[in-house]
């Protein structure tokens, strides 16, 4: 069979990836000059990095056992992690269980109930009766005080913003068995990196599809899905030339956002309803490229709504600097409503916005320091996953047969991410090939 992928993310490159091994002819259309999606990648300090910070967890199998089958497996590195919390203008280790237990932003008894919590958190198997129930509502009931006050309430806030008292309870419990799963006893947190960065897994992707019977088109942006005849679709594809074609295919897969596949066909209204109901938050990041270490952690978690930014990730408390001409690489990541202002301005003003904020993380922190900077911002990063999540989820089948969708908003309870893109990739081409299987009887 002919078959389109609209997207040459983690989803649409894994997805033609398999197709093609099932036997069919795939090409995959990408709008930008890249391919990766929200894992692809910038030349900083010499070396490719992620536009937006990237890591994998132990528990990431659908990405590792991939990177296997491509013979890339070696190229996986662990590394120990370290974790820090900024509240009330300090910052404090939180890379272990022990760092929990001696946490001076909270009094003692708060910290054994933070520690029984947490384990009590982990027991939970079943994330089904926890859907009719919000993140903070249940953090509330189940932990209040300072606890919750002066940590898990402004991380939410800082995360999901005005929408931080309607997250289901499913996504937090997702969160937090992920990185107790990634967590080695009492030694903390323990994180994958490719050498070479996730370039290696992409570029592996399009080396395989382009030799084999596949092809990627890059800069062709898919305008518009027709039905045809015989349970056909046309596509009309604006080329990278400016010129707009059109090429007929037998199934299409589109890994596009919720709210840009209703401008590709007219939808019946039941289930264009279910792609309106999910919301996305935007982000903006700023990558540093600094001469002097900003922090002792890879992985900063903001817990003061005082600063304009959720997180700091310092890309080389991970991987070694010598990767990036000797520079300390620094993310800088905030998510927010499109609306928000912040959203608009260039990454000269967001700069200029954010450097006081920084000198409370590091009171040495100093312009000078920056080599350099780079700015990305994804308008559809982060779905806002509310309580009763499931029976809105649409289905990677559409009400057109053979004419699937797979994107973020259908990962759940996990949250959006590499590894999870790779895994509905890898379901929905199994899937198109039973069904042609099945089609062909």
């Amino acid at each position: 069979m002919k078959i389109a992928v609209i997207g040459a993310g983690a989803a649409g490159l894994s997805a033609a990836y398999d197709l093609i091994n099932y036997g069919h002819s795939v090409d995959v259309f990408e709008s930008s000059y890249f391919v990766g999606g929200q894992a692809s990648t910038i030349e900083v300090g010499g070396s490719p990095l992620e536009r937006g910070y990237h890591h994998l967890f132990t528990t990431d199998y659908h990405i590792i056992e991939l990177m296997n089958e491509l013979s890339i497996k070696d190229s996986l590195v662990w590394y120990k992690s370290s974790v820090g919390t900024y509240s009330d203008g300090k910052l404090y280790k939180t890379t272990t269980p022990i760092d929990l237990m001696t946490l001076s932003l909270l009094p003692f008894m708060e910290r054994i109930r933070l520690g029984f919590f947490t384990l009590s958190i982990k027991k939970i198997k079943d994330w089904n009766k926890l859907e009719n129930i919000t993140a903070n509502e249940w953090l509330q009931n189940n932990l209040g005080g300072d606890a919750y006050s002066k940590l898990w309430e402004p991380l939410l806030r800082s995360k999901f913003g005005k929408y931080y008292d309607q997250i289901g309870m499913p996504w937090f419990w997702s969160k937090i068995q992920t990185r107790f799963a990634s967590r080695k006893f009492f030694k903390g947190e323990v994180l994958g990196y490719p050498v070479g960065s996730f370039d290696t897994i992409f570029n592996k992707l399009t080396e395989y599809i382009n030799r084999h019977n596949g092809k990627i088109f890059l800069e062709h942006q898919v305008k518009k899905i027709h039905p045809s005849i015989r349970q056909k679709f046309n596509l009309d594809i604006n080329t990278k030339d400016g010129e707009i074609t059109r090429t007929n295919y037998d199934y299409v897969l589109a890994t596009v956002p919720s709210f840009e596949f209703p401008k590709l066909i007219s939808l019946p209204k039941n289930y264009k309803k279910l792609l309106d109901s999910v919301k996305y938050l935007a982000a903006v990041v700023l990558i540093l490229e600094i001469k002097e270490k900003l922090t002792d952690y890879y992985w900063l978690n903001i817990a003061d709504t005082n600063l304009p930014f959720l997180g700091i990730i310092e890309h080389t408390n991970l991987i070694n600097k010598d990767f990036y001409n000797g520079n300390t690489i620094v993310y800088i990541t905030n998510y927010l409503d499109r609306e928000d202002y912040v959203y608009s301005l260039d990454k000269n003003d967001l700069l200029d916005y954010y450097l006081p904020h920084l000198k409370m993380i590091n009171n040495k922190f100093d312009k000078s320091w920056i080599r350099d900077f780079h700015y990305n911002s994804l308008s559809a990063a982060q779905p806002i996953i509310t309580t009763g999540y499931s029976s809105r989820i649409p289905s990677h089948e559409t009400p057109y047969e053979k004419l699937y969708l797979a994107n973020t908003t259908q990962i759940y309870p996990e949250d959006r991410g590499t590894n999870y893109s790779i895994k509905i990739g890898r379901q929905i081409a199994k899937t198109i090939n039973m069904n042609i299987s099945l089609s062909s009887y």
